[in-house]
């Protein structure tokens, strides 16, 4: 009899344990959800809806898949997209995709867990990409990249959806701009969506492209909500700590540009507008569907156009 009764003490008290989990877990949920709509509406809330109204980024009858690496931006993705569903536009279907690459077991477990706490339904699918960059010397990272978004892509084909979404934010975006001129010459930048060239009838969309990344770090830090940073085992150190960075041409573009803008705030915003704002009057040359035009090639035709032009006129 006492052994009966110890027994039923001790799954009482493991109940209550449970319980007191489920409702922390059910406080925290709740708070990052309203702090979204709330405390940082203008930041997080109105940028989200506005790139998805400017950008055209929801359709009638998408089926998106909200691509989830674990770390602070996709995440916030997430719970962005699940507010836009309950409260907003209700006339498309998401579901929340990761990809295990070949996470360690402690990063993993950290997305698992802040899926729960979070209220996200992810589906999660294995394709071992570590395992197959590991052979390509120091910088395995542009392969890695483009096997990662490969495997989304058609795993989310094979779930019936027509899209992805990414959790890319404003300051990539300007970073993006920043690194093509200076290390690779060109002026070019990470488009809001694009068509997919290998997944015909696939799209990709970024609909966190209007929120800068230190608004995400506030939601993060007011919510007391940890995210996995780089989970490449090549990298695992900066993984867990928080203080850490990863030494790259992105990296030192960051820090240039946060420099900058400790000078002159608008700096931001103009490196930004300026892809919006080519004058291709002003170019030497550019490209548009892999063929180059150049200045050139219709100059003296302009000239005599503009000759012409000023004859009729006088």
């Amino acid at each position: 009899m006492e052994v009966l009764e110890k027994k039923m003490q001790e799954d009482e008290a493991l109940n209550i344990g449970k319980r007191a989990e489920e409702e922390e877990i059910l406080k925290i949920r709740k708070q990052a959800e309203r702090s979204i709509i709330k405390t940082y509406r203008k930041q997080l809330w109105s940028c989200f809806t506005r790139a998805v109204q400017d950008y055209e980024l929801i359709r009638d009858g998408d089926k998106i898949a909200v691509c989830i690496s674990g770390g602070k931006d996709s995440m916030l993705m997430a719970k962005l997209f699940q507010e836009l569903h309950a409260h907003g536009k209700q006339n498309f279907e998401v579901v929340y995709l990761v990809m295990n690459p070949g996470y360690n077991d402690i990063n993993y477990q950290r997305i698992l867990h802040n899926a729960k706490v979070l209220g996200v339904p992810i589906t999660v699918f294995e394709y071992r990409i570590f395992d197959v960059v590991a052979g390509e010397g120091d910088s395995p990272c542009y392969l890695c990249a483009r096997m990662r978004r490969g495997a989304l892509y058609a795993k989310a084909k094979e779930m019936g959806c027509n899209k992805i979404a990414l959790g890319h934010h404003y300051d990539d975006v300007i970073e993006t701009i920043l690194m093509g001129m200076l290390y690779g010459g060109q002026v070019q930048t990470m488009m809001p969506k694009l068509h997919s060239v290998n997944f015909e009838g696939m799209e990709l969309i970024r609909p966190m492209y209007l929120i800068r990344e230190a608004d995400i770090i506030r939601w993060a830090n007011y919510n007391d909500l940890h995210f996995i940073r780089c989970a490449c085992r090549f990298t695992e150190m900066c993984a867990s700590d928080e203080d850490a960075d990863k030494k790259s041409k992105r990296t030192a573009v960051k820090h240039l540009i946060e420099q900058l803008a400790k000078e002159d705030p608008v700096i931001e915003s103009n490196i930004f507008k300026s892809v919006q704002n080519v004058n291709l009057t002003t170019i030497i040359a550019y490209k548009k569907d892999g063929v180059k035009h150049h200045f050139l090639d219709d100059y003296d035709e302009i000239c005599c156009m503009e000759g012409s032009s000023a004859e009729g006129s006088s």
